[in-house]
């Protein structure tokens, strides 16, 4: 293991034990509101979200209002090494197991998405986020970015902010940042307001 592959593996480490502490019902109400406040001014636009694994903050409650507006979908991994797939949600929707412990649609209608909730281990004020390391959300959000405008939101709750992330040339930044906290707002690689 190089020592940014060690850095990386330290800090997801941290990290996770940063998101356990904070898991509470509590706070995933909080980070909710902040969401759905951020998200509001999107409706009608095609939204990725995520169905929850471990500790992660859940956005289900916000896919669920969002969806009388638009099309909603989640993450599908395809393969190692690729971009994301994303196929349409719908609350209640037959699901199925997708691997590495999520759920997909049982049905594979295949959405683009124009905003995306990321799901995250930590990240910083500048944008950064440290992922699980399969680098999938990066190559999506390169692809996305590459064929026009996307939103990119990274959910987390406000403890697993971390100052020192390692990050790569390839690591793609988020353009918020929503927590149990509020909302950071960035326009490019800086901090533009906390709500």
């Amino acid at each position: 293991m190089d020592d940014l592959s060690q850095a990386k593996a330290t800090a997801r480490q941290a990290a996770f034990a940063r998101r356990s502490a904070a898991k509470s019902p509590e706070r995933d109400a909080a980070a909710i509101t902040n969401l759905l406040e951020t998200i509001l001014p999107h409706k009608g636009s095609a939204l990725s979200g995520y169905l929850p694994i471990r500790t992660e903050v859940d956005p289900v409650p916000v896919m669920a209002a969002m969806a009388a507006w638009g099309p909603v979908c989640v993450p599908v991994i395809k393969s190692k090494g690729h971009p994301l797939e994303f196929h349409r949600w719908e609350p209640g929707c037959d699901m199925k197991d997708g691997g590495f412990g999520t759920f997909i649609p049982t049905t594979a209608e295949v959405v683009v998405p124009q905003v995306l909730i990321v799901p995250l281990v930590a990240f910083n004020r500048n944008g950064g986020r440290l992922g699980y390391g399969g680098g999938f959300y990066d190559r999506t959000l390169e692809g996305l970015r590459a064929r026009g405008k996307v939103f990119a939101i990274g959910y987390a709750f406000a403890a697993q902010e971390a100052d020192d992330i390692p990050l790569e040339p390839t690591d793609q930044p988020l353009d918020a940042i929503v927590t149990d906290e509020g909302v950071l707002h960035l326009a490019g690689n800086g901090p533009r307001s906390l709500a």
